[in-house]
């Protein structure tokens, strides 16, 4: 109890003023955990302040196109957030008469919100006693307490969720939530935690033990894959331009792109045109120049992709319908969306 009431009396003091912490409303609760998830909240307010003036309830949400909302999540990355959020959008608006629902086990059957999410939204709009596991709070208490499991294992996933529940105020729930999961992102930080002005220093194991730097443990990251994108930057003489949409399950899908070769390798532009990608598109004769004179590395979770945006310029071209005046209507991913800022600007 001493370690709840220390968090929740440290909160009240030091809590950051945030919109999302103002309302019990769950549809705003839950706009916000889907946005935060993979998201600092520094870039992830301007977004949810965006999202609540566009859509101020979920009936507005789930009305909404798919590409108005992926235009509006640019930048954001983790797209799949996005679809998910107006899928389940449209099923509470549409199944549930607007109704949220109200406990950890139905709202965890909702699809694109796990087991954190749940406890995070059921905790904070209806004040259930359910812990919330995130990384923030995965620090903390593997800190304090000198847990050295993985907290990506199997194993640490349960120790640290059996922890936590053992842990959590049931007569105030959500300041207790949020209270540790703010202590982890502005007192115990990855780097150079606050240790000095700590209200818990003196029971703190890892501080004590001298392990606040190794904890928490990590197993080792998946491999990183590296994959070599060619953007073919199709402008016409007529100023008109070829955007696709992505299909299937891989990144980006539902965003926008230019014709893509993939490579196994950088290229050149001999190795460019002939390929017989680049063939099949332009039969005709065509003007070619590297935008990116180095490759741009845009780094995902588990690839690299090294990129090059070529411009090719041709006279006339059946495929190319978009015009370059509508470019910025489409959602595109942030990888093509910032050379476009430069493209644009450089004209």
């Amino acid at each position: 109890m001493k370690f709840s009431n220390t968090l929740i009396n440290w909160y009240l003091q030091n809590k950051r003023d945030l919109p999302w912490r103002k309302t019990k409303n769950p549809y705003f609760i839950w706009l916000s955990e889907i946005m935060l998830q993979q998201t600092r909240v520094a870039q992830g307010l301007s977004y949810y302040l965006k999202f609540t003036e566009a859509f101020p309830t979920v009936f507005d949400l789930a009305k909404a196109n798919e590409s108005t909302i992926l235009k509006m999540w640019q930048g954001l990355g983790y797209y799949s957030r996005a679809r998910n959020l107006h899928f389940t959008a449209k099923y509470i608006a549409n199944e549930l008469n607007g109704e949220f629902p109200s406990t950890f086990n139905e709202i965890i059957k909702l699809k694109g919100i796990g087991e954190y999410t749940a406890a995070a939204i059921a905790s904070f709009a209806f004040n259930k006693p359910t812990a919330v596991v995130d990384g923030n709070v995965y620090r903390v208490l593997s800190r304090y307490f000198g847990v050295e499991t993985a907290i990506n294992s199997s194993e640490g996933i349960k120790e640290f969720k059996a922890l936590a529940d053992t842990l959590i105020d049931k007569n105030q729930p959500a300041s207790y939530n949020q209270a540790i999961m703010e202590f982890g992102a502005i007192q115990c930080k990855p780097k150079k935690p606050l240790c000095l002005f700590c209200p818990l220093s003196e029971s703190c194991v890892s501080l004590q033990k001298n392990l606040i730097e190794k904890l928490p443990v990590k197993e080792k990251k998946l491999k990183i894959k590296k994959r070599y994108f060619n953007y073919l930057v199709v402008k016409t003489n007529d100023d008109k331009t070829i955007l696709s949409e992505r299909k299937g399950k891989g990144i980006w899908q539902g965003l926008y792109q230019f014709p893509l070769i993939e490579s196994e390798t950088i290229i050149n532009q001999n190795d460019l045109i002939s390929s017989k990608e680049f063939k099949n598109l332009f039969p005709s004769e065509t003007t070619i120049s590297l935008f990116n004179k180095k490759e741009i590395i845009h780094k995902l979770s588990h690839q690299h992709l090294h990129t090059q945006f070529w411009v090719i310029e041709t006279e006339t071209l059946s495929e190319a319908t978009i015009n370059w005046t509508a470019i910025n209507t489409y959602p595109v991913p942030i990888l093509i969306a910032n050379f476009l800022d430069a493209y644009l600007n450089k004209k």
